[in-house]
């Protein structure tokens, strides 16, 4: 039975991939429910089947068997269109490496996905003002990813993801790239996001450490969940 307050509905989801005659099995039969406002950390080694996971949810990869619904509705079968649409307005996604516009303002970059939903000039600077002042950016705006340090570009890629208010955010490995006191910090900002604007997060990380500061711990290994484990706080 689907959970009322779920944003994420899993259920025997599997994922199956060929190589020549061979079929390599990625995900095998998940279940699982994710409701709005939680903060979860998805953990597994090289192969477990977390990133394949995330790549579902985000609408990158098709699942060969079972159901995702993403507020009620079953996405895994809907057309490459309606998947776009979906990751514009649903879903944001905060990666690794920044993916920012090189010769291209912070302000810039974060009113950049709002010119595919055919907002106005005004609105799409007013939005992305905004939300770089949620970031702690708001005396940075005009300036360029190599102005910024990596904490201040995973910062511009973080209100890069919400400027459209999605329902859901995605990160992989936001903190790869960055010291362990900046990485620090952008999960501070990850966990305020979620407890102050109730936003809900789902963060793959292989470091113990940063998934303390989810109050989920989901853990992947040859395809299934070994363990799935809520604590009422994250690390502080």
């Amino acid at each position: 039975m689907i959970q009322v307050n779920s944003l994420i509905s899993i259920r025997n989801l599997e994922k199956i991939y060929k190589m020549g005659d061979v079929e390599v099995p990625a995900l095998c039969g998940i279940n699982l429910d994710i409701e709005k406002g939680e903060f979860v950390a998805v953990m597994g080694a090289s192969g477990s089947g977390k990133s394949t996971f995330m790549n579902i949810l985000g609408c990158l990869d098709r699942p060969t068997r079972g159901t995702y619904r993403l507020e009620g509705q079953e996405v895994g079968s809907l057309s490459s269109n309606q998947w776009a649409y979906l990751r514009n307005h649903k879903i944001g996604f905060v990666f690794q490496g920044f993916n920012l516009l090189a010769r291209t303002s912070a302000l810039e970059n974060v009113e950049l996905p709002m010119m595919y939903n055919g907002l106005q000039s005004r609105e799409r600077h007013r939005r992305a003002l905004e939300t770089l002042s949620w970031v702690g950016l708001g005396d940075r705006i005009d300036h360029m990813p190599n102005q910024l340090s990596g904490g201040q570009q995973q910062r511009v890629a973080v209100a890069r993801a919400l400027v459209n208010r999605p329902s859901l955010i995605l990160a992989d490995e936001p903190t790869g790239n960055l010291d362990s006191k900046t990485g620090a910090e952008i999960m501070e900002l990850f966990q305020n996001l979620n407890r102050r604007e109730g936003i809900t997060l789902v963060l793959v990380t292989h470091e113990a450490d940063i998934a303390e500061y989810a109050n989920r711990q989901i853990h992947f290994r040859d395809g299934l969940i070994t363990s799935d484990e809520r604590s009422n706080e994250g690390k502080e």
